[in-house]
C-alpha cells in the first residue's frame, strides 16, 4: 500500500508547517503566546482559516472543502510539530457533531463560519452521564449543570454540549456569551487553556432530534477526535525524538559525544521503534476511518492507547537522556512531554482504552498456532 501524499495533501502540509514554523519557531515564543489570553494567537488563527485548514473535513455544501481525514492528519500533526496551542482540533470536533446533526441552516451557519476563522468550538462534552440535564418547557430547551474542563471554553463563542435527556443523550448548540452561562477559565500544565463551565438554565438549541438518542453518533464523533489528536502526538513525539538525538551527537561528555555510548544508543533506537510502532498504528486508524468507518470505535481505542504507552516512554526518556537540562522550563522536551501527557488524558486516557479493548476479547475466536 502507498502512504506517500499526493501533489494537494504535500501542498497542504507545506503551507500549514511554513505557517506554523514561523509563527512559533522556538518554545520560548510559544510560551509567551499562552500566557496572553485567549491562550492563542488569533492572527494565525485566521491565517489558517485562509489556507482552507479549518472547513477541511466538512463537505462543500456546508462551506467546507470537502477534504477527508487524511488532511485532518496532515494538520494535526504540523501542529504537534511546533506544540501549537490553536484550538483546531477542539473546533473540528465540535463541528463534526453539527455536520452530522445539525438541520441544513445549522450546518450553513455554523459550518460556514468555522471555515471563515470567525467562529471558535468548543466540545462541552466531560461527564455526560449526569452533569447536565436538558429540558423542555413550551417548546424551549434549557441546560442545567456543569462540565469540565472545557477546553478553550472560555474563548469559545459557541458551545457544543452534550447533555442528558429523556432519550438518553441530546447535543445542543448553547451561545458561550448568552444569559445562565458562567465561565471560570485557567491555563492547564501543557500550557493550553480549559474552563470551568456552569450552565443554570442557559438557553440551547437542539442539534438533530431531542428525542432520540444521540450517543452513536457523538461516540463516532469523539472517536474521530481520538484519532485527529493522536496524529498531533505523532508529530510531537517525531520533533521529540529528533531533538534527543541530535542531542546525544552534540553534547559532549569525557571528551566525547553522548552517542558513543551504546547504552544510550540503545535508549535512542528503543525510542524509534516506540515512534514508528504509533506513526503506522495511528496510520492504520485514519485508514480505518476513511475506508472503513464502521470499524473507527476500535481503531481509535488502539490508536489512542498506542499514543498513551509511546508518549510516556518518549517523553520519559527524552528528559533522561538531556539531563538536567531536560527538566528546565527554557528547553523544549519538558514541554513535549507534557503535552504528550495532556493528549494521554484527553477524550480518554490509555487505561480506559485497553478496558474497551478488552471488553471485545470475546468477539473473537480463538487462534490455534499449530493446528
Amino acid at each position: 500500500m502507498d502512504f506517500t501524499l499526493d501533489s494537494e495533501q504535500t501542498a497542504l502540509r507545506d503551507a500549514v508547517r511554513g505557517l506554523l514554523s514561523k509563527t512559533y519557531d522556538s518554545s520560548e515564543t510559544r510560551r509567551e503566546v499562552t500566557k496572553t489570553d485567549p491562550g492563542f494567537s488569533e492572527k494565525t488563527w485566521q491565517q489558517l482559516a485562509e489556507l482552507g485548514a479549518l472547513g477541511l473535513p466538512f463537505s462543500e455544501e456546508d462551506g467546507g472543502f470537502g477534504a477527508g481525514p487524511v488532511e485532518v492528519a496532515i494538520v494535526a500533526e504540523e501542529i504537534g510539530r511546533v506544540l501549537a496551542p490553536e484550538p483546531y482540533l477542539e473546533t473540528i470536533l465540535a463541528a463534526g457533531l453539527v455536520a452530522d446533526l445539525g438541520s441544513a441552516e445549522q450546518r450553513a451557519d455554523v459550518i460556514g463560519r468555522v471555515a471563515e476563522g470567525a467562529l471558535v468550538l468548543s466540545f462541552a462534552h466531560h461527564d455526560v452521564g449526569d452533569a447536565v440535564v436538558a429540558a423542555e418547557s413550551a417548546g424551549t430547551w434549557t441546560l442545567t449543570g456543569v462540565k469540565e474542563p472545557v477546553l478553550h471554553g472560555e474563548r469559545a463563542d459557541l458551545l457544543v454540549v452534550t447533555a442528558r435527556t429523556d432519550a438518553g443523550v441530546g447535543v445542543f448548540l448553547v451561545d458561550a456569551s448568552a444569559g445562565g452561562v458562567d465561565r471560570i477559565g485557567y491555563r492547564t500544565h501543557d500550557g493550553g487553556r480549559a474552563a470551568r463551565v456552569a450552565f443554570d438554565g442557559a438557553t440551547a438549541t437542539p442539534l438533530g432530534d431531542p428525542a432520540a438518542d444521540a450517543s452513536d453518533v457523538v461516540a463516532r464523533n469523539v472517536a474521530r477526535g481520538q484519532i485527529a489528536l493522536s496524529h498531533e502526538a505523532v508529530g510531537a513525539m517525531d520533533v521529540a525524538l529528533r531533538t534527543t538525538t541530535e542531542y546525544l551527537k552534540t553534547r559532549k561528555q569525557f571528551g566525547v559525544p553522548l552517542n558513543t555510548f551504546q547504552a544510550l544508543t540503545f535508549r535512542a533506537a528503543d525510542l524509534y521503534v516506540s515512534a514508528e510502532l504509533v506513526r503506522s498504528t495511528v496510520t492504520w486508524a485514519t485508514l480505518v476511518l476513511q475506508d472503513d468507518p464502521d470499524r473507527v470505535l476500535e481503531a481509535a481505542a488502539r490508536a489512542k492507547l498506542q499514543v498513551s504507552r509511546a508518549g510516556r516512554h518518549i517523553g520519559q526518556e527524552a528528559i533522561q537522556l538531556h539531563g538536567g537540562i531536560g527538566m528546565t522550563a527554557e528547553y523544549s522536551v519538558g514541554h513535549y512531554t507534557s503535552r504528550l501527557t495532556a493528549i494521554d488524558h484527553t477524550l480518554g486516557d490509555g487505561s480506559e482504552h485497553l478496558l474497551t479493548l478488552a471488553r471485545s476479547v470475546a468477539d473473537h475466536g480463538v487462534v490455534d498456532p499449530i493446528g
